[in-house]
This record gives structure tokens, sequence and C-alpha cells, in this order.
């Protein structure tokens, strides 16, 4: 394992030499408010990129401009990013107002056309401000900097039904250098990958390959964006961007394993970090469990019963309840239709057995019902039928999350 060093009291991307942000409010919502909305990331010096989006048939515009844009440029100098509206579901004009969010921040910031990436959360099927969203973009390019604090602006400006904001930071050593990677996210409802209503941005001053940033984001974001749910939707506008500048004065070659070896386990880490935040944020929820799927004869097979039982609302239901009933765990998991043989089935509620070889061990009741009433907890499911294994984090429905989502 890599000796990783986190960065306490993170500011997410400024914690990454050579990346300037900001953060300010354009009053997306028009609401009258200065609610932080809009983002920069801005790095003066060339960035290669890397990306993961949606998988949903219906893409919001700047999620299909960004695919475009990675399949064409090989240098970019920042993202635009944007909340309180999805820009999605917006037809043409949505793909002209992403574009132009792109020109006015290229231009306010003296940057090479086509070098911005743009990202947009928020509620789908409107159009964007752009009246209010031009002046806000011309001022969060006067604003951006190192300082910690447009850090933490720019993690606050992506934020919709969030209750924090959520950033992660690490660095390591190579070669008498410093490498750090930093990134942000927002995400607490429509969660359910591939991937979910989630934008993440992380940044790296190592210089890396767009093939190989490209491999070590897609393996990151397999392992953590993409192994959580909260309420089994998936969005338009899922975006993961990771920006390599290599500021670090240090190049990553694809002889040099150890470097390599280091970064994937420094993004996944980050990666990781910023998905466990995501789910512990979920749209008023009351308890975060952790299923993991063991003795499955394949991934898939292991991956599918997880997310039949992290997505029933009746399970969600019962978890809301501090109710051990494992009986619906059993039942989902059942259909998920990978060949289960009850007589070979293992659960546990953290280290306390419910069945053994598909026998209830009813005098742990008791044990199981602490359990499953504190805020976190893990549950373990053994197949036993082979050595593939998955792990999902989930969460619990509760009666606030109808009422909260019940109108917009």
């Amino acid at each position: 394992m890599v000796d990783l060093k986190i960065i306490e009291n993170s500011s997410g991307i400024t914690d990454v030499s050579g990346f300037q942000v900001s953060g300010v409010s354009s009053d997306v919502r028009n609401n009258g408010s200065d609610r932080l909305d809009t983002g920069i990331i801005y790095s003066k010096a060339p960035a290669i990129a890397a990306g993961v989006f949606t998988q949903n048939d219906i893409k919001a515009a700047p999620v299909r401009f960004c695919m475009e844009q990675l399949e064409s440029i090989e240098f970019f100098h920042g993202v635009l990013v944007n909340s309180g509206n999805a820009n999605a579901c917006t037809g043409s004009q949505g793909m002209i107002d992403a574009r132009d969010m792109v020109k006015i921040a290229e231009q306010s910031l003296a940057a090479p056309k086509n070098s911005f990436l743009v990202a947009s959360t928020g509620r789908i099927g409107e159009l964007l401000p752009m009246d209010r969203l031009r002046i806000g973009i011309e001022v969060a390019a006067k604003k951006v900097s190192y300082d910690p604090e447009s850090g933490h602006n720019l993690a606050n400006s992506i934020l919709t039904s969030d209750t924090k904001s959520k950033l992660c930071s690490v660095c390591f050593e190579h070669a008498g250098k410093k490498i750090t990677v930093g990134g942000i996210a927002k995400g607490a409802g429509m969660i359910e990958p591939n991937m979910a209503t989630m934008l993440s941005f992380l940044a790296t001053d190592l210089h890396v390959p767009q093939e190989i940033l490209q491999k070590v984001l897609v393996q990151a974001v397999g392992e953590s964006f993409n192994s959580i749910t909260i309420d089994g939707d998936m969005s338009t506008n899922d975006t993961v961007l990771l920006l390599s500048n290599g500021m670090s004065g240090l190049v990553l070659k694809d002889s040099e394993q150890e470097l390599l070896e280091k970064f994937t386990q420094a993004v996944s880490f980050v990666s990781r970090n910023l998905a466990s935040k995501i789910v512990g944020d979920g749209e008023k929820i009351t308890h975060v469990v952790e299923l993991s799927i063991q003795g499955a004869k394949n991934i898939d097979a292991a991956e599918k019963v997880a997310r039949a039982i992290g997505n029933s609302l009746l399970v969600k239901t019962s978890w809301f309840g501090n109710d051990p009933n494992w009986g619906r765990l059993v039942d989902s998991a059942g259909y998920a239709r990978v060949g289960i043989e009850e007589e070979k089935l293992d659960i546990f509620y953290e280290q306390i057995p419910v069945l053994i070889h598909g026998s209830p061990i009813y005098e742990n009741k008791p044990k199981w019902k602490e359990v499953v009433c504190r805020k976190n907890f893990k549950i373990s499911i053994h197949l036993n039928q082979g050595d593939a294994c998955y792990t999902l984090l989930t969460t619990d429905l509760s009666e606030e999350y109808v009422n909260f989502n019940r109108s917009e």
C-alpha cells in the first residue's frame, strides 16, 4: 500500500499546484439568493483531461459537450460549472448555451479557444438564465485564486440538495518530489450509478498521458462512484473529470510502474472518500449501510445481488424503521436471479450471525436490532458459490425523502 498522506482541512482543487478556482453567485435559481452557484477551475498551464459520464440515454447538453471535446481536444485550461439548473432536456438551445458558457469563461480568462469543459446540475427541463450566468461567469473569472477559501467556495457552488460540501486531498512523494491529488464532489439524491446526479472534479499536478489518465479514472470510478446507491435513480448530468497539469515537474511514463501504482491508489482513495461522503449526505437519510456480497460465482452476480438489496424499497424502509428484517434481504437477493441456493446462504449483521446455511439464528435477534439502530452498519451476505465479491454503499429511505422530493 502506498504511503498516502491525507491533507487535513482539505480545500480540494486548490491543494493541487497550479490550479486556481472560484465560486460565486449568479442567482441561477432566480430567487434573489446570494447562494453560490457558479464555479471555475482554471490552470494556466495546459492540462490533460479524462472524463466518465452518465450512461443514461438522455444526456444533458454539458455532458454531450464534454464528451465531444474530450474526443478531439488534447489540452484544456479549465472547467466551468453551475448548480441550480441542469441544462438537461433543453433541446438545441441547451447545447448553444453550454457552448456560450465556455466561450464566456475562455474570453474572461484570456484562455485559448476550445480549452474549457462545462458541467451543470440542478432542475431538469428549464433553459439556463444566460443573462445572469454571463455576469456570474465574468465575476468568477476575476476571482480565481489559489486561496483555500476559494477552494471551499468552489465546492459549495456545485451543491444542490446537499447539506455539506465534499472535499478530499492526498499527497505522496516520488523521486524527491511531492505529488498531490485533490477533488470535490456533490450529490445527495438521484444516486444510482452509472453514476448519479453527481458531479466530481479531480486534479493532479503529475503529468499523466491521456490514455493512462482515462484508464486510472475509469478504474477509480468503478470502485467508488459506481459502487453507491441512495434511491435507484440515474441522472442525466453525471460527470467526473480529472485534470492533470504537470506542475509537479514529474511525468508518468509507461515504464514507471511504481509511480503508476502510487498515482492509481491516490486517485482511488480520493474517489472513494468523496463517494462515501455522497452516501453519508443522502437526502434525508438516517442510516448508511455497507453491503458486502461474498462468495458469488462472479462479480456480475455479486453486484446484481447487492443492487437488488440496496435498491429495494422494502429493505430500505425496514432500515429506516430500525427493523432487522432479514427476510426482505433474502427475498431481494433471490429476485436478482443469479442462482442463489438458500441452503448455502450465510448472513451477518456486522459480526452477528443471522442465517447460517439458510437457517435463522433466532437467539441473536436482540443483537440484530442493536446493529440496525446504528447510523452506520455493515451487512455481509455469503453466497458460498464461488470467490467473487462486491461491496455497495447504500442508505435507508425515509418519510422525509418523500416529502422533500414530492415537489420542486
